[in-house]
């Protein structure tokens, strides 16, 4: 293989020593891609990758010329190191001028929003795509919600139930949450709107294994994802309360790996239902740990995007890509839409 072919293949992995970074690593050897581990510690790197076979480098945010440095001959950039608020703009800043594409898992709307404003143009013009959002929170449920909406120009009414029967949060999570104090934000009339205060309750009935859920509207990015390329004249998104209260308590534990792969016990079903005048369509998708899902859900839209032939710009998962074609690519335990 020669040395282009090569740069084509390698993907940095910004927060590669993290939860959500290890699981992607491991995705993209197991896809015959060539990951760049970078984080700011070398020796957090090395723990995590002491077997020799990936490459590390090391960055800061604070530090354009050391991101210059980890990116260089990068094809595409996966930042999995929140806060994104601030990681987001420079790593994304980074992934442009080394000519990759650039692809996060962001569940903050701010994040979302600021690199959806910034970085459209100049991913236009470089050819490039930027994919903020493209985790389990935002891009999962912008796929569900564009799959569910088919041919349909606009929907009356957007409901996303997430529903998850433990919720054991990951360092990250707890520092993100802690740093991410912006309202919160649905869609009302058409337009972005800030969550009721306090934010509404529901029962929603999910599949198996799941079921009867109490559920608490708690809106993530795919809001302003969503936003980006469909129109709705509402939308709400809903999270189990069980969930909520797991992650809103101190004393819960991080994730503990009950197989091989490092996943945990933890179940999830997403479900989108979308409404226009009397007829009604859904997508319903279930699986097994959030952090783990997302490595295989961030890492088939880098290689898609390696393959080429799509628009650029900043773009929402569901406009960068076929909708049910890339969900029916993934390894949910249930896909069904309809």
């Amino acid at each position: 293989m020669t040395n282009f072919e090569n740069s084509t293949r390698r993907v940095a992995v910004f927060g590669a020593s993290g939860h959500t970074g290890r699981f992607v690593v491991e995705e993209l050897l197991r896809r015959g891609l060539a990951p760049v581990a970078v984080g700011r510690r070398a020796e957090a790197l090395e723990a995590a990758f002491s077997d020799g076979g990936v490459a590390i480098r090391t960055a800061s945010v604070e530090d354009p010329e050391t991101l210059d440095r980890a990116f260089e001959g990068a094809a595409a950039v996966i930042n999995c190191a929140g806060p994104f608020l601030d990681t987001a703009e420079a790593v994304a800043a980074a992934a442009l001028r080394a000519g990759a594409h650039y692809v996060d898992v962001s569940a903050e709307q701010p994040s979302a929003q600021a690199v959806f404003d910034r970085f459209d143009g100049p991913a236009r013009a470089a050819g490039l795509v930027v994919l903020p959002a493209m985790g389990f929170y935002g891009g999962l449920a912008d796929l569900l919600v564009t799959a569910a909406m088919g041919g349909w120009a606009e929907a009356d009414d957007i409901q996303i139930g997430i529903g998850i029967d433990r919720w054991w949060p990951t360092k990250g999570t707890r520092v993100t949450g802690a740093r991410n104090t912006a309202p919160r934000q649905v869609i009302v009339g058409g337009r972005l709107a800030p969550l009721p205060n306090p934010a509404p309750r529901t029962t929603w009935i999910f599949p198996e294994p799941l079921g009867s859920q109490a559920m608490v509207e708690v809106p993530f990015s795919e809001v302003v994802v969503i936003a980006r390329h469909l129109k709705t004249a509402r939308l709400d998104t809903f999270l189990g309360e069980t969930a909520l209260a797991d992650v809103r308590d101190a004393a819960t534990p991080p994730p503990t790996a009950i197989d091989e792969r490092g996943l945990s016990a933890q179940r999830f079903v997403v479900e989108a239902i979308v409404r226009r005048g009397d007829q009604t369509r859904r997508a319903t998708a279930s699986g097994r740990d959030i952090y783990g899902f997302t490595a295989p859900l961030v890492c088939e839209a880098v290689e898609r995007l390696l393959a080429g032939g799509g628009a650029s710009g900043a773009l929402a998962p569901g406009e960068a890509f076929d909708a049910a074609d890339f969900l029916g690519a993934l390894p949910f335990d249930g896909l069904a839409i309809a």
